[in-house]
């Protein structure tokens, strides 16, 4: 099977397995890309992942860019279709039948069951981004101070991102 198919069938899986979002996904994402398949580095993931950040828009659109770097313009294209479609389709079909159940009791004990599901996720995906952007007590410090801003104030991430960028590129590099 050619990059091309590889990449369609592994985005279009991980986009049904994006319950609550992308972010959930990113370990899982990373594993596939980088580990299994081999398509970019880890670094290269990261980086990719931070641009996906900083980019206005959906930030799971840096899915284009990995299909990009693996297989060209046509290979971005292609993920993007692969990734979004399939989960906008489910997400269309069970809004549809979650206002056609909206009196059911089951309704409320799925909602509060998948919540925790979906933060759990979300902190996996921030620890797996953490494992190999953090590689010393400099990006430590980093990561723990925008995490006590993010705590402490209402601030558009992206002024972090590119603080913490300048930070160190000027330290760091």
């Amino acid at each position: 099977m050619n990059d091309l198919s590889l990449l369609i069938r592994a985005f279009a899986v991980l986009s049904l397995l994006a319950v609550g979002g992308g972010s959930a996904i990113l370990p899982e994402m990373k594993h596939v890309v980088v580990d299994q398949y081999h398509w970019i580095t880890a670094d290269d993931f990261d980086d990719i992942y931070s641009l996906g950040q900083m980019a206005p828009g959906p930030n799971m659109l840096m899915v284009s860019l990995i299909g990009d770097k693996v297989a060209g313009i046509v290979g971005g294209f292609a993920v993007l279709i692969a990734f979004f479609l399939p989960a906008s389709v489910l997400t269309l079909v069970s809004g549809r039948l979650w206002e056609h159940f909206k009196a059911a009791p089951a309704r409320e004990a799925l909602r509060r069951g998948l919540a925790p599901i979906t933060i759990g996720l979300m902190l996996s995906g921030a620890v797996s981004i953490a494992r190999t952007a953090i590689d010393g007590w400099q990006t430590a410090a980093m990561a723990a101070v925008v995490l006590a801003i993010l705590l402490w104030r209402s601030l558009n991430p992206l002024w972090l991102i590119a603080a913490a960028g300048l930070i160190g590129w000027l330290t760091l590099g």
